[in-house]
């Protein structure tokens, strides 16, 4: 087969819990102050797209132990796991979904690539489409001198770091919030948290989901009306560093950095159109790299339009 085909069910209740454990307000999400959108054309909450992320995550390490690729992971030295999607539409509770996820592709040019391309449908069309793979190096934001150099003890939590204007947003892991958030995303949590074996394994996208709320909070500092002006990702990408990832414990502190919004204008039909990128890095307590990546958003009138 070319191709797996899955298919995932998800209440409002996951909503609820996933934007719960990962401080998610986000009024997209909210079952009660979705109306409150100016122009929502969503007609009720919709799914996290990280909570779509962590599925693929679960599923593709299922996919790799499936078909013998760890042997792959390990000879070539893939220690990065790198998330790339648009999201061209959205879920909603009790949509019927769809995941494609089609058969691994090795290449390597200047670096060795696995690499799995995903799609999400519902019954009215794309939802997501992108891919999910392991490399020898991050495949994003790993652009020299990209992130300022702080001292995590000088500087105030939802506060910007030095001359930079990237805003720093100070979080903490726990067991219960990893576990919730796997339950949310339709994932079965003892694949990675059983205490009685000292089993503790973090998922990627738990870690990387805390962007949505440092995203949040840095709206909210720069006076970001969210019922009038709601941002909306159209992009995820993603370098996650796995090892250190697999090292998290507990009650550790995470220190995560959002750059500021570059604008990016389209060309073509949509000429005039912005988009705006932030650049964005999860360290752990010891300051070592979760992940790295470009989250790119749009306004919703630019939705609309479209």
């Amino acid at each position: 087969m070319n191709q797996n085909t899955v298919k995932i069910s998800l209440d409002l209740v996951h909503i609820d819990v996933a934007r719960n454990a990962t401080d998610d307000f986000n009024l997209f999400h909210d079952k009660k102050q979705w109306q409150q959108i100016t122009g929502n054309p969503f007609g009720g909450p919709i799914v996290l797209g990280f909570q779509l992320e962590c599925f693929i995550e679960d599923y593709i390490k299922q996919y790799r132990q499936q078909n013998d690729e760890l042997n792959t992971l390990e000879q070539h030295q893939l220690k990065f796991s790198n998330y790339s999607f648009n999201f061209v539409g959205v879920a909603r509770p009790k949509d019927n979904l769809t995941a494609i996820i089609k058969k691994s592709r090795i290449y390597s040019e200047d670096k060795t690539v696995l690499s799995n391309r995903v799609v999400i449908k519902n019954e009215q069309g794309i939802v997501l489409m992108g891919f999910k793979s392991n490399s020898n190096v991050p495949l994003f934001a790993n652009e020299q001198g990209l992130f300022p150099t702080f001292n995590t003890k000088e500087v105030f939590d939802r506060t910007t770091v030095d001359e930079s204007d990237y805003f720093y947003k100070r979080k903490y892991t726990t067991n219960s919030n990893a576990k919730n958030f796997l339950t949310g995303s339709s994932v079965e949590q003892s694949n990675y948290f059983d205490e009685v074996n000292d089993k503790i394994l973090f998922p990627e996208t738990y870690c990387t989901s805390l962007i949505s709320c440092a995203l949040l909070e840095r709206g909210k500092a720069n006076g970001l009306d969210f019922k009038r002006n709601p941002m909306v990702y159209t992009s995820h990408k993603i370098s996650v560093h796995s090892e250190n990832v697999a090292k998290l414990r507990s009650d550790q502190q995470l220190h995560i950095l959002v750059g500021p919004p570059i604008n990016k204008v389209t060309s073509g039909k949509e000429q005039g159109s912005v988009l705006l990128t932030h650049y964005c890095i999860g360290l752990n307590q010891d300051k070592s790299v979760l992940f790295q990546g470009e989250i790119e958003l749009a306004p919703l009138s630019y939705i609309l339009h479209k």
